[in-house]
């Protein structure tokens, strides 16, 4: 077969125009590659793509063929058959009541011709909230300051977020990716590069809060977070290893002297999270063990296998194994606690998560999942004004076969895993529901091509999700997307995301309010966007170009931008134009949550992170300047009351 061919089965677009308006062809090797490094994707004779039946109504489903008629018809779920019928027509009817969840439909015609088919029933719509309007607290976890912390900002200076957000009106607190990284790379700090998307970073662990810690176990630990504290930016090297080293005395102080019902609880946590959880630890042992990525470690453990975890948990390295699984029941905890905080103080949203487009190709995602993600493919971004070499992230994400041969279950994971403590999640880059543009390892990203996923899907798998965890899903659908896309993605109940920044016609005029929708996340800026400070000093244009980066946009544009950005103040009667001004306009937005930055209440001219750099600008690693206890005096408070007063939460400041 050859490779077009190959590529029209997998759902590879070779050719497609950029955003250049010019017309991109994958070369031929390059095709090649990723065709190799996809899965088989199943051809499917009677059904058109897996199936997707939504609980509301008379659901039917059309099919592609009944080949020799009575095609008959089987749904298994948890192994058993959980429905059964048949048609003579290319349709079928489905019956009322069909459970919830992920199965398998099995379709056999006359002639004994079989095939097998993911199926997903699912609720209508995801989770949409029971509020009208509110607004969120949105903060870089890592940077908040406190008297006590161990150098980086942590679950308990969370609590104390979600205690400030109360006082201020808000309905809950927005945070950067919480996903674990690789704690023997700390400086490797970028929240949107996980080792996987499972579990959680315990780098936000407060040690002291471990009932079992003591400060006699690590000597010389509170003259050394007192340092860490010091300076403005995140000593992540230094920080972990004091981290580390109290989590593991803590460990070894519950190994030996934890109550019965800590105990149980632990036991618990790891019954509920297994086998994920416990394949995780082993994983974390052998990537410690052999210190290489896992397609070089020894072949037997290349690939998860039950029975060779099961020995190892049972050997010498078992206290490592639940050393791993007890640091992730503490991060669990201390991030729950925060969650319940939040319940018990009213606040309708409470944590509102971000979820990264992909994973690290040598992490456990990509270890656990190597059929469902594709580690020789890179997600990026083909060329386009900004980039004209196009955009290669590094990062591993799912395929179509892969998850399609699973029942979508890895991909229901990992949602499930992102939900278990949150009102709201944002998925970055959404548009990868739909396509993802995927570069070959060893070709540049202007090389790369379209890969269709089973959207349709992905939506029924988020909206199942978001039902069950009763968790508003935000899909961060920025930039060109195509035609239809943000329609069917609001029809599953699935909110947009809206940065007035980027809210602007074609001559550059800023959008009315009335141009915003009501299900829809709205905040001025981004972490990858200047701050509001930084956008009226021109301090952003004056950063990028001392980097060698382009800007974007040259100083007559930006004073252009000011001007227009009074304009449309005016016009909602908003005299002023400092950030207050600016959240108020928001405010008046029909759409239902509104995020404001910590970095632009406390006026801070930087960006947490600056897209193409590394090192040359201290990204994820800035510390807010003033800490968690003064914060509120650092702020206008009578200004953000009336600003945010159409969406305040009752009893805030």
């Amino acid at each position: 077969m050859d490779l077009l061919a190959q590529a029209r089965i997998k759902g590879v677009q070779s050719e497609f125009i950029d955003a250049l308006g010019k017309l991109r062809v994958t070369a031929p090797e390059a095709l090649k590659s990723i065709l190799e490094a996809l899965p088989e994707k199943r051809i499917y004779r009677f059904a058109s793509g897996p199936v997707v039946v939504r609980a509301l109504g008379h659901p039917r489903t059309e099919l592609a063929s009944i080949g020799a008629p009575p095609l008959q018809w089987k749904i298994f779920g948890n192994g058993n058959v959980i429905a059964r019928g048949e048609t003579r027509e290319p349709v079928i009817a489905w019956p009322a009541g069909l459970p919830l969840g992920y199965h398998r439909l099995t379709l056999t015609d006359a002639g004994g011709v079989t095939e097998e088919v993911p199926m997903i029933v699912a609720p209508e719509r995801a989770f949409g909230g029971d509020f009208d309007r509110g607004w969120l607290l949105a903060v870089q976890l890592y940077s908040v300051r406190s008297d006590r912390n161990w150098g980086i900002g942590d679950f308990t200076d969370l609590a104390g977020l979600v205690r400030l957000a109360k006082q201020l009106g808000a309905d809950g607190v927005g945070l950067n990716p919480l996903h674990v990284l690789f704690d023997d790379h700390p400086a490797d700090c970028s929240p949107y590069s996980p080792n996987s998307r499972l579990f959680l970073n315990p780098l936000y662990i407060d040690v002291e809060a471990i009932p079992e810690f003591s400060a006699d176990l690590v000597p010389d630990a509170a003259a050394t977070a007192a340092r860490l504290r010091a300076g403005d930016r995140v000593p992540y090297a230094d920080m972990a290893a004091l981290k580390w080293l109290g989590l593991r005395a803590a460990f070894d102080s519950f190994v030996t002297s934890a109550s019965q019902a800590r105990r149980k609880a632990f036991d618990a946590f790891r019954a509920a999270r297994a086998p994920l959880l416990s394949r995780f630890a082993c994983f974390e042992v052998l990537r410690h063990r052999f210190t290489a990525p896992w397609w070089q470690w020894p072949s037997e453990w290349q690939q998860p296998d039950e029975a060779k975890c099961t020995e190892l948990r049972n050997g010498p390295g078992k206290r490592d194994i639940e050393f791993v699984e007890f640091v992730q029941w503490t991060a669990d905890s201390q991030l729950h606690a925060a969650k319940e905080l939040a319940s018990q103080l009213g606040m309708r949203v409470g944590l509102y998560l971000d979820v990264a487009v992909g994973v690290q190709s040598n992490g456990f995602d990509a270890w656990n999942e190597q059929t469902a993600i594709s580690r020789h493919l890179a997600v990026g971004a083909p060329p386009d004004v900004l980039n004209t070499i196009g955009q290669d992230w590094g990062l591993a994400g799912f395929n179509a076969g892969g998850l399609e041969a699973q029942s979508f279950v890895p991909f229901a994971d990992m949602l499930a895993a992102s939900m278990r403590h949150a009102g709201a999640i944002r998925l970055d880059h959404v548009l990868g529901l739909k396509r993802l543009y995927l570069v070959p390892r060893g070709f540049k990203p202007d090389n790369g091509a379209y890969v269709q996923m089973p959207f349709e899907a992905l939506l029924a798998a988020v909206a199942s999700e978001s039902a069950v965890h009763k968790c508003i899903v935000i899909g961060e659908d920025l930039g060109t997307v195509p035609e239809g896309f943000r329609e069917t993605m609001q029809d599953f109940g699935i909110w947009s995301y809206l940065v007035m920044m980027f809210e602007r016609d074609d001559a550059g005029h800023f959008r009315n309010v009335d141009h915003y929708r009501p299900n829809a996340l709205v905040t001025l800026n981004t972490h990858d966007l200047c701050t509001y400070a930084g956008w009226r000093s021109f301090s952003d244009l004056k950063m990028k170009r001392s980097l060698g980066l382009d800007p974007g946009e040259n100083d007559q544009a930006r004073w252009d931008a000011l001007g227009r950005l009074d304009e449309v103040l005016r016009q909602n009667g908003i005299g002023a134009n400092d950030l207050y001004s600016v959240l108020a306009f928001l405010s008046r937005t029909p759409s239902r949550l509104l995020a404001v930055s910590m970095e632009d209440l406390l006026g801070v001219i930087d960006q947490p992170n600056i897209p193409g750099t590394i090192d040359e600008h201290p990204n994820w690693r800035q510390r807010l300047p003033v800490a968690l206890d003064k914060i509120a005096s650092k702020i206008d408070l009578a200004a953000l009351k009336a600003a945010t007063r159409e969406r305040s939460l009752p009893g805030g400041s």
